[in-house]
């Protein structure tokens, strides 16, 4: 009888798990808007992602430290250049801290946005737990690809080529 009861308790419990496994949770999911929201850049200014409404964006959220993040900024860069005056920028959010984004900024030539995260727009968007997370938003303001790790740079300028169609 004792193993009865414990074979029902285990099913239980895999059972539980399986459904918090395939639950929605917090996560933002392609198709739906992009959360706005306000954040301080790198001069102290406010700048809402709502400034950006109709516009392809990239939202790109990194850490200086991180290697792949690094490796991805010379993309944006350059898709900053190739396409910002097509309807499209690029807008990275720092999970450092202020000192750290500017001379991360300033060292890598950063041609686009970059602000500061506040522990709470991190969570918003995931809550975002493995960096680079990156989501390209079009101009209808919905998500409409996220992106966990290093992309080449090919991906993201298909991306913005179909948007911007």
């Amino acid at each position: 009888m004792g193993k009865f009861k414990f074979g029902n308790v285990l099913v239980v419990m895999l059972v539980v798990l399986m459904l918090g496994a395939c639950a929605k949770g917090s996560a933002i999911e392609v198709g739906e808007n992009a959360p706005d929201f306000t954040l301080t850049d790198l001069n102290g200014n406010k700048v809402s992602l709502s400034q950006f409404n109709g516009k392809v964006i990239i939202l790109d959220f990194f850490a200086s430290w991180c290697p792949p993040c690094r490796e991805e900024v010379p993309d944006f860069i350059g898709l900053q250049n190739s396409y910002g005056e097509q309807g499209f920028t690029m807008v990275g959010v720092a999970l450092v801290s202020l000192t750290e984004a500017k001379e991360f900024a300033s060292k890598m030539g950063i041609n686009y946005p970059v602000l500061i995260d506040d522990n709470k727009v991190s969570v918003l968007y995931g809550p975002v737990r493995s960096i680079p997370t990156t989501f390209v938003i079009g101009k209808n303001f919905k998500i409409a690809k996220m992106y966990i790790g290093y992309r080449p740079k090919a991906v993201f300028e298909n991306d913005i080529k179909e948007l911007l169609k």
